[in-house]
């Protein structure tokens, strides 16, 4: 069980219980900080409501039972800059469009899941990568740290969770 005084407790072991540890987490070099990221990050609203995941997760058993066809889009990495109101509505536009397509072929409904405005963070295979013999920080992402590559824009930062 996560324990509810220590927000970092979801960093030091598994998300659930008996399972792998959150191994791709990054060395969040100041603990504190980042404590009170995740602190002000439990204080915001959630970005979907329990009645959403209910009804997305009886969709899906749908889908298992061939009831219902899934069409998943969007980006699998995002830049804060490239997440605009418009990129957004032109992926749902088109996520819609193919729906309409399969539905009409599959004479079955179609659950729609959009992966977008919100894939910030990369995994990475390796916390460092070096160029010109310099090693820093790997980029992993814009909710973590900045693509240039400079020792202060690699820093992970845990403010840019707020931006996300």
């Amino acid at each position: 069980m996560l324990s509810k005084r220590d927000p970092l407790a979801l960093y030091a072991v598994s998300i659930v219980p008996d399972t792998a540890p959150a191994t791709q987490q990054p060395p969040w070099p100041d603990r504190d900080e980042l404590r009170a990221t995740v602190t002000a990050l439990e204080a915001l609203p959630p970005l979907v409501f329990a009645g959403e995941c209910d009804q997305l997760k009886n969709r899906l058993a749908a889908v298992t039972r061939g009831e219902a066809f899934v069409l998943q889009g969007g980006d699998c990495a995002e830049t804060f800059a490239g997440a605009t109101a418009e990129a957004v509505r032109t992926k749902i536009r088109t996520i819609l469009q193919m729906a309409v397509v399969l539905t009409y072929a599959a004479s079955v409904p179609v659950v729609k899941i959009g992966r977008m405005a919100g894939q910030f963070a990369k995994p990475r295979s390796r916390d460092t990568e070096t160029r010109g013999g310099v090693e820093l920080p790997v980029y992993r992402g814009d909710a973590v740290n900045g693509f240039e590559f400079t020792a202060q824009a690699r820093r992970p930062d845990p403010q840019r969770l707020l931006s996300a």
